[in-house]
């Protein structure tokens, strides 16, 4: 009867223990503690998401931190330039300034190669020319996504499974 009851008490989150978590610590109350800890729910489906109350974007926070623009992934129309840069200054004052640099204007992670479509240097090369006319003419464009966008179409796509289902 008793573990009955312990199952409808719907604890999910440390919240809903209130004060009784921290007591339990302060006092040295190991028991209560792991008990405590055992009764909330181990399933992360059940944790509500915590959505930043506060809109700021990334380009916002930079800004306020006075942080520089992030290292790009792959390389840009600028990254060729400041490699080249980043080389002369290596060679005209060291290691310590190259790096310094670096740290002021990032370079790319991977330079890779254009106009292959999207495919390994030595791939594309090995293909006959008529294989290379049958690619497609543009390469694929880098997909753009993030957790939030991808928690709010899962929310979407479980709202029109659930109106499917019950029309």
């Amino acid at each position: 009867m008793q573990v009955h009851t312990l199952d409808k008490a719907l604890l999910i989150n440390e919240v809903q223990l209130g004060n009784q978590l921290n007591h339990a610590v302060e006092g040295g109350r190991r028991a209560d503690f792991a008990l405590m800890l055992a009764f909330l729910s181990p399933d992360h489906l059940e944790t509500t998401p915590v959505d930043s109350a506060s809109e700021q974007t990334e380009a916002d926070l930079r800004a306020y931190f006075e942080l520089p623009e992030p290292q790009p992934l792959t390389s840009t129309e600028h990254c060729y330039s400041r490699g080249a840069a980043q080389a002369d200054v290596f060679h005209k004052g060291g290691l310590s300034s190259s790096q310094f640099l670096h740290e002021l204007k990032p370079t790319a992670l991977t330079f890779p190669p254009l106009g292959t479509k999207g495919m390994p240097e030595e791939l594309y090369h090995n293909l006959s020319g008529h294989e290379r006319r049958k690619l497609p003419p543009t390469e694929d464009a880098t997909i753009q996504a993030s957790p939030q966008d991808l928690y709010l179409s899962l929310i979407q796509s479980k709202r029109y499974a659930e109106m499917y289902h019950s029309a």
